[in-house]
């Protein structure tokens, strides 16, 4: 029997950046992940520098050996309608592709993999759990993102009673003529508003590579709406001929939507697998990477007793760092204002881009500072 402090399940931020955060207090962490990495993930794939400040992340050593796109624009609008385009100073994001990050990620975290495994079985005994029949470990965090088997097992009912969103996108890499071709700037992500505002749509350039992807609130007429998005990306000329057609869909939940179980007796969830998207722009990373910080801070705290009550301040801390969970209804008075403020450069700008995207009102969440 393999015996461990804790076991992560999941590789991706939130479960490397949780790892990396208690090795670096001596612990002794498992990261189990049913991929063998480097692999590919599904993600629009950009980083904002307070993200990069809570990873300790130096930004000029990792971009001299990954691909790292400066973002210092953005191209926004309504699909079929007209754009508006925002500049900034300074590089406000960095585009990142998550088969290089993710993998950077994990193997810096230090903790013992076992990659291409999933968890299968779930038992308590005493105050341990047993995971595989295997592995002993106190402590068991879900970071597996919306289908995580921890979430599950904590009695997340998958698909029945859960709102999510869902997307669809691809990432490739360009021959030298699309390449040419191509009208999306590097630093200039482009970023296309469904007419209800409950999706959206982004074309987005790193280096030589291409993302794009859409995606709305449920999976109803989902394809035929990723064929329309599509179609108007080829009638502006953003996508190049002969573009790979296989896109790749995945499910999260946005924060406040749905509440999921975050805490039980020797159980925690982080990231998408707790349900923490962010309601106004999807984004993952961000709160995957944040909730990991907060977590592994709460599992410090809890001195090995990882009893309910020893964990439930991370639920406080979650709900002190991502306000109350109530989802803000969008109605058709609602929709009509925020269609014609879409049009203005200052809206668009100060709350779709500065407040919902880039989170420019806070401060980075630091790790070991709370």
């Amino acid at each position: 029997m393999d015996n461990c402090d804790v076991l992560i399940v999941g590789g991706g931020p939130a479960g490397s950046s949780c790892a990396w955060q208690l090795r670096r207090h001596g612990l002794d962490v498992v990261v189990m992940d049913k991929e063998e990495f480097p692999r590919d993930k599904v993600c629009a794939g950009w980083i904002t520098p307070a993200v990069a400040d809570s990873l300790e992340l130096d930004i000029d050593d990792y971009g001299r050996r990954h691909v790292l796109q400066p973002i210092t624009a953005f191209r926004t609008g309504l699909i079929d309608g007209e754009s508006v385009l925002v500049r900034y100073r300074d590089a406000v994001s960095y585009g990142i592709r998550r088969y290089e990050l993710d993998h950077y990620l994990l193997r810096r975290s230090g903790a013992r993999l076992r990659s291409g495994q999933s968890l299968k079985t779930l038992k308590r005994c005493g105050g341990s759990w047993i995971i595989n029949d295997d592995i002993s470990a106190r402590l068991v965090i879900g970071a597996g993102g919306h289908f995580c088997p921890v979430a599950r097992f904590m009695g997340a009912k998958l698909g029945a009673d859960e709102h999510a969103i869902a997307a669809k996108e691809i990432e490739f890499e360009m021959s030298p003529l699309q390449s040419d071709t191509c009208k999306v700037s590097g630093d200039t992500p482009e970023l296309y508003f469904c007419r209800d505002l409950k999706g959206y749509g982004w074309c987005f350039r790193k280096d030589n590579y291409l993302n794009i992807g859409f995606g709305r609130e449920g999976s109803h007429g989902l394809s035929e709406q990723l064929e329309h998005f599509c179609d108007f990306l080829t009638q502006l000329g953003r996508i190049p001929a002969h573009m790979p057609h296989r896109f790749h869909g995945h499910a999260y939940l946005l924060y406040g939507y749905t509440a999921r179980k975050r805490v039980d007796d020797g159980l925690l969830l982080v990231g998408d697998a707790a349900g923490l998207a962010c309601p106004q722009s999807g984004e993952g990373i961000r709160p995957a990477v944040e909730s990991a910080l907060m977590a592994a801070d709460t599992v410090l705290s809890a001195g090995m007793d990882y009893s309910k009550d020893r964990l439930l301040p991370y639920a406080s801390r979650l709900l002190q760092r991502f306000g109350k969970e109530k989802p803000a209804a969008i109605g058709p008075l609602r929709q009509a204002i925020s269609r014609t403020l879409l049009g203005s450069t200052w809206f668009t700008r100060h709350v779709v881009l500065d407040r919902w995207f880039l989170h420019a009102h806070q401060k980075a969440l630091l790790p070991n500072r709370f």
